[in-house]
């Protein structure tokens, strides 16, 4: 088999086998086949896409290219969720503790942050002492015993993800959606869990700009999963203002801490209590969504998931009293009020631009080998649909250096102002 029978192929517009996509991977992971070659077949897919049962069997061969997690000894459906990214995501730091509270197994395996604020092992690791390098001997046997675990994905995992992901970066390739789903749903299937639940966001400060794309893109995924014998299912939700007050690590903790005793954002908890009704469906603790939305409010109002939360932390040696008093988490010197000095109603918020002035001050990482600093971050007070007055505090910016004037500059041009009123957006655009 020559690889440049396969590029020929999809530029001219062909359907790939799935001995051609197997042979791609394997000798690609082998690096028998060099990057440019992949790279003049990664723009054929730009161009002439795929169809599902292409893109399952891409994914399927990602997926074999390193190691599976084997999570047959725990007990239970394994639930899991995916967020496709957006500023102020802390979702789960609150979700996964509901869930596990009302009697699922969550076997979470997440990311760092490279952009606008840090992934969420960025933000677990605020907590003093939390360890999120568990072998899998050690993560299995957790969630066997409490329900919950939540580490870092191993570098044995998905190994042509990391080859392809670092080769369409550099190529102008990355927005493919093909490429994108096979990549995301490569990395969840080799995690082990039974059923995937995927948030999948549109809107300025998403991957995905339209609700259009962000449909095509939880559908390919959906496929995949049904081609590949998982239960995955998606929402998808506006991400054209930051989720939530919070924009930085240790202030998403808190935040998510806050959601947890039932004193967090409207936006953010509304998001949770819609994501876990699904995941408990799929879970098969809950006959209906209505039936578990009613077990993780009360999971809220009796302590459970707060206490699921401590449990998860001690268990991964972290410092539980900074959960029972979140002011014990890291605390930036100075905290400053950005005032506005307009009067209207806040027609728009641009959450990537929010995202980037947050990773500016050291909340997130321009490159792999930035320090974040957990401390560091952005509350806002007013949010799209908001009404304002002169005077009135926009934000809080929890600061460790100055901020520059050309910084508050650029923080009051994310507030877009109307003079008329101005209604809020809804979250949840559709369930698939």
């Amino acid at each position: 088999m020559r690889f440049v029978d396969i590029i020929e192929k999809k530029r001219d517009g062909g359907r790939l086998s799935r001995e051609e996509i197997n042979f791609w991977i394997s000798e690609y992971v082998a690096e028998r086949i060099p990057d440019y070659q992949v790279s003049a077949l990664c723009m054929a897919i730009y161009f002439q896409g795929m169809d599902g049962e292409e893109i399952a069997d891409l994914c399927n061969a990602m997926l074999h290219s390193g190691d599976i997690i084997d999570l047959s000894s725990i007990q239970g459906i394994k639930v899991d969720k995916h967020s496709t990214g957006g500023v102020g995501d802390k979702t789960s730091l609150s979700l996964t503790p509901m869930v596990a509270a009302c009697g699922a197994k969550v076997a979470k395996m997440s990311g760092r942050g490279l952009g606008h604020t840090g992934g969420t092992l960025d933000k677990v690791e605020s907590i003093k002492g939390f360890n999120v390098f568990l072998d899998e001997d050690a993560f299995v046997k957790q969630v066997n015993d409490i329900g919950i675990a939540l580490i870092g994905q191993t570098k044995s995992l998905v190994p042509a993800d990391k080859k392809l992901y670092a080769l369409r970066d550099v190529t102008a390739t990355v927005n493919s959606i093909p490429l994108i789903a096979s990549s995301i749903m490569s990395k969840k299937l080799a995690a082990g869990s039974d059923a995937i639940l995927l948030d999948v966001k549109f809107g300025e400060g998403a991957f995905m700009q339209s609700v259009e794309d962000a449909e095509e893109l939880a559908a390919t995924m959906i496929t995949i999963g049904k081609h590949l014998g998982r239960d995955t299912r998606a929402m998808i939700s506006n991400m054209n203002q930051p989720l939530g007050n919070a924009i930085g690590n240790a202030l998403e903790v808190k935040e998510a801490i806050a959601t947890l005793k039932n004193e967090g954002p409207a936006d953010f908890t509304e998001l949770c209590l819609q994501a876990g009704s699904i995941m408990l469906v799929q879970a098969k603790i809950a006959e209906n969504e209505e039936a578990a939305m009613v077990m993780l409010k009360k999971s809220i109002e009796d302590g459970s998931a707060l206490a699921k939360l401590m449990e998860l932390v001690a268990a991964q040696g972290g410092d539980v009293e900074q959960i029972k008093h979140p002011e014990l988490l890291p605390t930036s010197k100075t905290v400053v009020e950005i005032k506005t000095h307009k009067n209207g109603w806040i027609r728009e918020l641009k959450a990537l631009e929010l995202g980037t002035l947050a990773m500016q001050i050291g909340a997130g990482r321009a490159v792999k080998e930035d320090t974040i600093d957990p401390a560091v971050g952005i509350v806002l007070n007013k949010k799209a649909g908001d009404a304002i007055h002169d005077g009135d505090v926009l934000a809080y910016v929890h600061i460790n250096a100055p901020l520059s004037d050309e910084w508050i500059n650029h923080f009051h041009e994310c507030f877009v102002v109307s003079d008329t009123v101005c209604e809020k957006m809804p979250l949840i655009v559709k369930v698939l």
